[in-house]
């Protein structure tokens, strides 16, 4: 991709009102905008970091067993009233009356969704277990909107939920996922503190939380004795007959006995989590992105787009970039170099390729690798050879 053929809209000084480190980047890295309190237009660089790790949460999601599906986000308020929870998390429940008079909410959460389409189709224990999961937008009326994609009132958000027919497959499904998310977590490049929580509006007796420490975070953990701040990034419930009691989700065991579906639901903030990989990964010049979740692994700086050699050169290194199959960004902008070189530093990128004179002279390349600020000057099969292995590790 072509700098000048998308749009990174950069900002050199930091916005007023973003509170955190995390935000403040979110900004000026030209990632996100916000349209009002609380909810944000994701731009190319930040949809394709959302997107990545979507990618890996699927990949993950999968490999345990689970089956993606996608939910309506409109949902009937009676459904609610069923559960008992409309009063319980009304506060937060974006609601309304449509046109024909019924009462609607935009889905905050959906375990009452789920649950109401396994119960019609899920009979029997050869059915179970079963394991379902999407990756959505909610909506939740956030008193106050804070810390950018950390507390919004419009997110995405990677729900899954388990159906078991007895505690022992729960725990089999609860300890899988949690193993999962540790996996996920690591691919995003976070340190996690995973602690016991309180089950809250979800309901059930055990949950665990997955905590990123942060500077900036609005929760509390406690850390070799320490207390840090941290944010929330995933959740996971053992809701046992909660929601199955409450809305009719039954089935038949093998002795044909009638009993409530034994249930899990397993949460992962997806927008949250890139602002927990900014906290954890930044410096005072940037973004550090890990590798796997970049929205480009490489950065092709040409230091003087109007000279048609080095920009034919350029053009050389990406198209051998592309036949190996890595997509390179390629600042072509008729800018000084200092403003391309902080503007690289600020996007994160995890590795810059800079052409000029230099590589026209000598017939050599330079490499930056932006977490350590290694450099190396090489030919250029040399360079490419060493990306190559980086990305392929």
């Amino acid at each position: 991709m072509l700098w000048s053929k998308t749009f990174i809209p950069t900002l050199k000084e930091t916005p007023q009102d973003a509170e955190s480190i995390s935000h403040q980047l979110l900004l000026r890295a030209g990632l996100v905008r916000m349209l009002m309190a609380g909810a944000y237009s994701y731009l190319p660089l930040g949809l394709r970091v959302l997107g990545n790790i979507e990618n890996i949460v699927r990949q993950e999601m999968n490999s345990c067993g689970a089956v993606e599906l996608l939910l309506p986000a409109l949902q009937p308020l009676e459904l609610w009233q069923r559960s008992g929870r409309d009063t319980v998390i009304g506060e937060v429940m974006i609601k309304f009356t449509d046109r024909r008079g019924r009462a609607v909410c935009l889905g905050p959460t959906h375990e009452e969704v789920i649950t109401e389409l396994v119960k019609a189709h899920v009979s029997s224990y050869k059915q179970l277990p079963l394991v379902l999961y999407q990756i959505q937008t909610k909506f939740r009326d956030e008193l106050r909107p804070r810390f950018g994609l950390v507390r919004a009132c419009e997110f995405v958000m990677k729900d899954a939920y388990s159906f078991d027919q007895d505690e022992a497959g729960l725990d089999k499904n609860y300890q899988a996922m949690h193993a999962a998310y540790l996996r996920i977590f690591k691919r995003c490049g976070l340190d996690i503190v995973t602690t016991e929580a309180d089950s809250g509006v979800m309901g059930g007796k055990v949950s665990h939380e997955f905590m990123v420490p942060a500077k900036d975070g609005e929760d509390v953990v406690t850390v070799d004795g320490k207390k840090v701040n941290a944010i929330e990034v995933g959740h996971i419930f053992k809701l046992g007959t909660k929601y199955s009691a409450a809305l009719g989700a039954n089935f038949l065991d093998a002795q044909g006995q009638l009993k409530p579906v034994i249930m899990g639901c397993y949460g992962i903030g997806v927008s949250r989590l890139i602002s927990g990989v900014i906290e954890q990964n930044n410096d005072k010049d940037g973004i550090i992105w890990p590798l796997e979740i970049a929205p480009y692994k490489v950065m092709i700086l040409v230091l003087d787009a109007g000279d048609k050699k080095i920009m034919e050169l350029a053009s050389v290194v990406y198209q051998e970039l592309e036949k190996k199959g890595i997509e390179p960004l390629l600042d072509d902008r008729d800018e000084r170099p200092g403003v391309k070189f902080k503007d690289a530093d600020l996007l994160g990128i995890p590795l810059q390729v800079i052409v000029g004179k230099n590589a026209l002279k000598e017939g050599t390349l330079e490499l930056k690798n932006r977490r350590s600020q290694q450099k190396l000057v090489k030919p250029q099969e040399e360079i490419l050879r060493e990306i190559t292995g980086i990305i392929n590790g």
